[in-house]
């Protein structure tokens, strides 16, 4: 059997004080200048209620080209309605290119040097640190955020301040999970809705994150049907009718009055300068992002001024007549004028997590320096597309500009170490998260541009790993290995290819080549326990997790759980898991590997317990289905263990151990055609060689002379 099943191994301010210390409105001049659009906005501060209700939304992957408004189609009428009413800011750009450090840069006004986050995984919002939500609850308002994706999730501390942090999407078990770490936008709506009626007289603030754009694009229907041939502008128009039972309410005065800011992390490159998605470069496609402010007191237009997502923290208590906290860089975009400023910018997760070369940048007005071996420079006004770079002939800019990147963005040390549960989160989620050696110096070669050729292959691998297309993938990923010898994530990213294919042994070898080669990473060092203990080598496993798990990583504690099941110490893997739920009672890959303990100890009742609670936590595990199955049948649940395996398969249609399981049971009791089928596709995919193939083979030739 595969090494995944139960019955083989684990299956058994003021006003003054918001705009950042602006002067006061006067005569146009800098970046407030009409050639900039205009003076700022008109802001009635009359207009504004005590106790204004305020409503953030953020679309993930959101380009600043997407919306009707701005591309000049119907798709999006609720948003467009939005943007008439409100005033747009045409020329907003983020500060990350990733979902968590961005959303730490709008929640706490600051740069992602300035509050820790600077990637999706290893980095968590230090307490200290104040947000909208802690400065807002401190004011009196009642606060909830539903956020859509595992990247919010509330580990990396984006959840202060918040009395409903919702973060209820579907948790996986294992390394190898590629069920989507999300949920849809209808859902996150319909939960902040609930709460917003619920709150209905109270202060409000409410956050709603949607993450239907990102990448798979698969917009449900009536949108895949509408928008055939572009599925990215299907989720777009998925996501604006989502939207619309919370704003088509606010927008015919039929709700309290409201401050609504829309915008988004950071865009979508579609092959912008040969990037697939997001997260490597830091062009327009990617930086550049949407920004509708709408709310009483605002006069409805454009603003063409280069506005940040620092500057939203400021403009929203701006509005309400709050102080922000001291020395936010940002200012408000409703009161006093910008002046001439740098808008910081960086992409640093190939760097973190390949070891490439870090992308720091700054904005000031049209000019915009990207940081990197090979340096860019652009004027955004003459040359929007960013094709002709004036780096040779504008050396004294570049150089000045390069000054204005702070010091402190270049320091980037309180990285803890990824957990094998993040990385495969955010692997589902199409982000290669890894822990790459830090580096001081940098050549053309570390550049991203001439890596793009390793990326594509990476995203290819991602791709037919999610396809099962497993022999492709894996050829790929040797090439990886080979091209980029020193990458962490490389070797990770294939031992799971040959993990999943049945190649134990394989994946062994792989990581094994990655210690030998001077790579010990942790991850390295988890993945070859996990893996040691799926081929049965218990023994050796337990050997190499024990010495990590003094530091009570959970992730290893999980390993280390797996490895003493496989060696047949069920009590030590009782005691592994245990230090893990004392943390996090919810850890789905530890409820799991408890129901195998129970089952291992013969306690099927508490299995079925154990295994039930997981599957409520995320019901598309195939793994705890086929445990469960397991604990069915020991307990005379026939027909339970049935549905449970068919569940299993259904998920994982070549997942062998509940095919195997299904196909015997349901001989015995009488289902010839359930049984059939199962056995006739477990022998079509197991190998040979597999003990219970010729079982398999047996109890088909029964089923033919019946």
């Amino acid at each position: 059997m595969d090494g995944r099943g139960a019955l083989a191994l684990l299956g058994a301010a003021l006003a003054l004080a918001a705009c950042g210390g602006a002067p006061p409105p006067g005569s146009s001049s800098g970046e407030d200048g009409a050639a900039a659009g205009g003076p700022p906005a008109a802001f009635d501060r009359a207009a504004v209620p005590a106790g204004l209700d305020v409503l953030l939304i953020t679309i993930d992957t959101l380009r600043h080209d997407a919306l009707g408004y701005a591309a000049g189609h119907d798709a999006t009428p609720t948003i467009d309605r939005l943007a008439a009413g409100g005033r747009v800011f045409t020329n907003a750009h983020a500060h990350n290119v990733v979902t968590l450090p961005s959303h730490a840069n709008v929640l706490t006004g600051l740069y992602p040097y300035q509050h820790g986050v600077r990637e999706n995984s290893g980095f968590e919002l230090p307490p200290a640190v104040p947000t909208l939500a802690t400065v807002l609850g401190d004011a009196g308002y009642r606060t909830a955020a539903v956020v859509g994706a595992f990247p919010l999730d509330a580990r990396y501390g984006l959840d202060r301040g918040f009395e409903l942090y919702d973060d209820h999407y579907p948790k996986g078990s294992h390394a190898s999970d590629f069920v989507m770490a999300e949920r849809r936008g209808d859902e996150v709506v319909e939960r902040g809705l609930a709460w917003w009626r619920r709150h209905a007289g109270d202060r409000r603030f409410l956050w709603l994150h949607l993450y239907d754009p990102h990448a798979p694009y698969e917009p449900p229907e009536p949108f895949a049907s509408r928008y055939p041939g572009d599925p990215y502008r299907g989720e777009v128009a998925a996501v604006d009718g989502f939207l619309a039972p919370l704003l088509e309410p606010l927008l015919d005065g039929r709700e309290e009055p409201t401050l609504v800011v829309l915008t988004a992390d950071h865009g979508e490159a579609f092959g912008d300068h040969g990037e697939l998605t997001h997260g490597l470069f830091a062009y327009e496609a990617t930086l550049k992002v949407p920004l509708v402010i709408w709310g009483p007191g605002i006069a409805a237009g454009e603003d063409r001024r280069p506005v940040g997502h620092v500057d939203l923290m400021p403009t929203v208590l701006d509005v309400l007549g709050l102080a922000p906290p001291a020395e936010l860089p940002g200012r408000s975009l409703l009161s006093g004028r910008l002046g001439r400023r740098e808008l910081y910018f960086e992409a640093l997760s190939a760097y973190l997590n390949r070891g490439w070369a870090p992308l720091y940048g700054v904005l000031r007005g049209a000019d915009k320096l990207i940081d990197l071996p090979l340096p860019e420079l652009y004027d955004l006004v003459a040359d929007p597309a960013e094709l002709d770079n004036r780096i040779e002939r504008e050396r004294r800019l570049a150089r000045r500009l390069r000054d204005a990147v702070p010091a402190a963005a270049r320091q980037v040390t309180n990285r803890r170490t990824i957990s094998e549960e993040e990385a495969a989160h955010l692997r589902s989620l199409g982000y290669l998260s890894g822990d790459a050696p830090r580096r001081d110096s940098f050549t053309a070669a570390d550049d991203p541009k001439n890596l793009l050729a390793v990326d594509r292959k990476i995203h290819q691998v991602v791709l037919l790993y999610g396809q099962r297309r497993l022999a492709e993938a894996e050829r790929l990923g040797r090439e990886i290995v080979r091209q980029q010898p020193r990458m962490t994530r490389g070797y990770t990213l294939l031992s799971e290819v040959l993990r999943e294919a049945g190649k134990i042994e394989a994946a062994i070898a792989v990581l094994r080549s990655a210690l030998a080669s001077g790579v010990r990473d942790p991850s390295i060092l988890r993945q070859l326990g996990l893996s040691l203990a799926q081929a049965g080598r218990g023994r050796e496993a337990v050997e190499l997790l024990e010495p990590l798990a003094a530091d009570d990583d959970l992730d290893v504690l999980n390993s280390l759980a797996v490895a003493y099941f496989a060696s047949g110490r069920p009590a030590a893997a009782r005691a592994a898991v245990e230090r893990v739920l004392a943390r996090d009672e919810d850890n789905p890959k530890a409820l799991e590997t408890l129901g195998a303990v129970a089952l291992q100890e013969g306690r099927p009742a508490e299995a079925v317990r154990h295994l039930e609670r997981v599957l409520a936590l995320d019901p598309n595990l195939p793994i705890s289905w086929n445990s469960l199955g397991v604990a069915r049948q020991l307990l005379g649940d026939t027909g339970g263990a049935l549905a449970a395996w068919q569940k299993a398969v259904e998920l994982d249609p070549d997942f062998l151990d509940p095919l195997y399981n299904l196909g015997r049971v349901a001989a015995q009791a009488g289902r010839p055609e359930l049984a059939r089928s199962a056995l006739e596709r477990y022998v079509a995919i197991a190998p040979p060689a597999a003990a219970d193939v010729a079982v398999a083979r047996r109890i088909l030739g029964q089923l033919e002379r019946r």
